[in-house]
């Protein structure tokens, strides 16, 4: 099975199936998608996406950006739900070139962590609903909320933690042309911050030691901060992962 979904205006998307889990399963293919934002999707594209299936987009962009820039279009038997997680807005790509990006970033995603915690849990109540799979997480480059959201349900499904940041860092492979997108919206000129588009995997392995550091483990601020119960925890497993 290939990992990334080939789009002609979409970069980033991919199946989250096939990774292994602690306790000898894996995660099913075909089941769970991440993106970057499906507002782009339109002609071949937007055929191949119905062919896909899907029947939950969870879009993690604030309401401005839909405004701004458009939704998923609207089909028949497509379940939306805008859950923004991210309630402290900020400018990626007109930071100074001295802003380092681990460290940043992962600073970024414990505020999302922090803040996010309704959406947050109300994603996860989405994702493991009987009815919501095939189902597709995004924002817009599909890099950091929807890096943040996947690795919280990969880790629930039992996929270890190695696994969980070289999945957030694949988003390196789609950098160049998220870039070039940005470069054609604005007028040919490069994003300040040599870090825009980027993923590397100390940004996860960062937030993932510092949610550690605070609540004794991922699991732990899952269901702490969450109050997700081991019922949805199985409702999750028991939808996505093989038998």
């Amino acid at each position: 099975m290939s990992r990334h979904v080939a789009f002609e205006r979409l970069h980033n998307f991919r199946d989250l199936g096939g990774y292994p889990t602690r306790d000898g399963r894996a995660v099913r293919w075909g089941r769970l998608y991440r993106s970057d934002s499906l507002s782009k999707l339109q002609g071949e594209d937007w055929r191949r996406f119905l062919g896909l299936g899907v029947r939950t987009v969870i879009d993690l962009r604030h309401p401005w950006e839909i405004a701004d820039r458009g939704r998923v279009p609207h089909h028949d038997g497509l379940a939306y739900h805008n859950l923004s997680i991210e309630h402290r807005p900020y400018d990626q790509a007109s930071l100074g070139e001295d802003v380092e990006v681990g460290r940043y970033l992962a600073d970024r995603y414990a505020e999302v962590a922090l803040d996010g915690v309704k959406e947050l849990r109300r994603a996860l109540e989405v994702i493991a609903e009987d009815d919501s799979a095939p189902l597709v997480m995004h924002c817009a480059s599909g890099k950091d909320r929807t890096g943040l959201l996947a690795a919280l349900v990969l880790t629930l499904l039992g996929v270890d933690e190695e696994t969980v940041i070289e999945d957030f860092a694949r988003t390196g492979l789609a950098t160049g042309r998220l870039v070039a997108d940005w470069s054609a919206a604005h007028g040919g000129t490069t994003p300040s911050w040599p870090g825009y588009g980027r993923a590397p995997e100390e940004v996860m392995r960062l937030f993932l030691a510092d949610l550690t550091a605070s609540h004794g483990s991922v699991e732990a601020y899952v269901t702490g901060s969450l109050g997700v119960d081991d019922a949805l925890t199985e409702a999750l497993r028991a939808r996505y992962l093989t038998p």
